[in-house]
């Protein structure tokens, strides 16, 4: 029997968080394990045998807020998804969740299919970034990655990392370790400010390495 996905849910809205719980409930595949009505409740749920695949967080809340809880959970359980549900699509909330590393971002009046594709795309391991989240990643690498300078082989890099090749299949087209393909994301990660495999690729495409 396959297992099914759990998800912690935090926002300080009881009725909001009454119509996500039956929206969940009504898809196949996941399940609630429990809910906060903001960060510091979660911190005390939480723990290692019992902790979420995926916690869908709201940004305001009262105690401590969503930024704050997403930081706690990248220091404290990394490997915990973060969805973010939010009403704010602005750019500088929008990106500062997406540096902390959040693996999905939704705005609460999304329709319910989005919603179930979010948590398809990101329990597999992949992201959920809606149009108006790349668009604010593109415009944010146009003001702030003109002057950075890159070498032959990080460009060679972020070539490879705009195909669907894994990282080790990168290092075998590289002809070089694993661990030496890590330490190229790493650096352009900490060049470019970028968390994301995908950020990568925009950066790639908006500086014309890579051809749609």
């Amino acid at each position: 029997m396959p297992t099914e996905t759990t998800i912690a849910l935090v926002d300080d809205h009881r009725l909001f968080r009454s119509g996500i719980v039956s929206l969940i409930t009504s898809i196949t595949g996941y399940k609630i394990l429990f809910e906060a009505g903001n960060g510091e409740e979660l911190t005390r749920k939480i723990s290692p045998k019992f902790k979420p695949d995926i916690v869908l967080l709201d940004i305001n809340m009262p105690v401590m807020d969503g930024t704050s809880t997403a930081h706690w959970l990248r220091t404290h359980y990394p490997d915990v998804c973060i969805i973010i549900l939010s009403m704010f699509e602005d750019a500088e909330k929008v990106l500062s969740m997406v540096k902390i590393g959040v693996k999905g971002y939704l705005l609460k009046d999304a329709e319910p299919h989005e919603f179930e594709q979010a948590l398809k795309k990101v329990s597999q391991g992949e992201l959920y970034y809606p149009e108006f989240v790349t668009r604010h990643l593109v415009q944010s690498f146009n003001k702030n990655t003109d002057q950075i300078k890159l070498n032959a082989r990080e460009i060679e890099f972020l070539k490879l990392a705009g195909t669907e090749l894994t990282y080790k299949e990168i290092a075998d087209q590289m002809c070089v370790s694993a661990r030496t393909v890590d330490g190229y994301r790493d650096q352009l990660f900490e060049k470019l400010q970028i968390k994301s495999r995908v950020g990568l690729v925009l950066y790639a495409i908006k500086n014309n390495m890579i051809e749609l």
